[in-house]
């Protein structure tokens, strides 16, 4: 299929800043679909903590790779390229534009521009890492990253032990930074890709961030997590919104405490978004807000790569 003439149209920013909402309504001004490059609306046991959109939205728009796995599923960044990439394929039969909208950086950077091919990485070497990280948590993982590769480190979520032990046993493995397999010549994709990153201020987003947190509590987040608990130890529930119930459920701090903790985290992973999207100069950025004139951005950007 030719794709010359297609268009990737990529929203992203940090958690809660509104970008569910415009991908609607671009999808809706293009008449197309959304593909969702969110890493934790994989999984379909997830609901309340990973702000998933909700049934109505689903209907307005159709969606893709949004509650298409289970937890128990292994499901790497390599797994969604391949199925980003078939989906893509299939809305370009009959559209030439298709939204993809999503917090997860890595996940957004290996569909624009593929991933470096890291070498085989000794099995015992992965089994050693999990078994530091039984005996001494995640900060143990934290600052040994940091000191083997700490430009990775300022760019990874912290909270996510599952990236952090890949990080590690490359870099114990290679002895090289996990880093330093990521500045290949990037992938040249048929179709050609906007991105358009949506920004608040800070204090307007650290609210919107801490309203989410009470909607979520008072839809049920507690008793999701509760049914989730038995299946903590998995790498998708190793996320923020989850790992500060479990905390509290495991009887570390009190339930004021646990909400603390998750809006103050919620806060810092969407401070660690917006670092790793900042290095991207593809990006142009507005206020959500501004859905008219995104629009308008996106119709002049595509009338310009087709000399109109």
């Amino acid at each position: 299929m030719k794709l010359s003439n297609k268009y990737l149209i990529i929203v992203l920013g940090p958690t809660a800043v509104g970008k569910t909402d415009l991908s609607l309504k671009i999808a809706q001004a293009f008449h197309t679909e959304i593909i969702s490059s969110d890493s934790r609306q994989f999984y379909r046991e997830t609901q309340i903590g990973t702000a998933k959109p909700d049934e109505e939205e689903l209907k307005l728009v159709p969606h893709h790779l949004i509650g298409n796995k289970s937890i128990q599923d292994f499901y790497d960044v390599k797994d969604f390229e391949k199925d980003a990439l078939e989906v893509l394929n299939v809305i370009f039969k009959s559209n030439d534009v298709a939204i993809m909208t999503g917090g997860s950086g890595l996940y957004v950077d290996i569909v624009c521009e593929g991933l470096d091919e890291i070498p085989e990485i000794d099995q015992k070497i992965r089994e050693n890492i999990i078994l530091e990280y039984e005996e001494r948590g995640i900060s143990f993982l934290q600052e040994e990253l940091e000191k083997l590769d700490p430009d990775f480190y300022r760019k990874v979520d912290l909270n996510n032990p599952q990236r952090l032990m890949r990080a590690i046993e490359v870099c114990r493995g290679t002895g090289l930074p996990f880093s330093s397999f990521r500045v290949k010549k990037k992938v040249q994709r048929p179709f050609k890709i906007i991105k358009v990153g949506l920004e608040r201020d800070r204090e307007e987003l650290y609210a919107r961030i801490n309203q989410r947190m009470d909607m979520m509590i008072e839809r049920g987040l507690f008793g999701e997590a509760e049914a989730l608990f038995p299946f903590r130890h998995l790498n998708a529930l190793q996320t923020v919104g989850y790992t500060e119930i479990f905390g509290f459920m495991e009887g570390k701090y009190d339930r004021e405490e646990a909400i603390r903790l998750l809006k103050r985290n919620s806060r810092r992973y969407a401070k660690r978004q917006l670092t790793w999207f900042r290095r991207d100069l593809d990006i142009r950025w507005f206020h959500p807000e501004k859905e008219k004139e995104i629009i308008q951005y996106i119709r002049n950007e595509i009338n310009k790569s087709e000399g109109v």
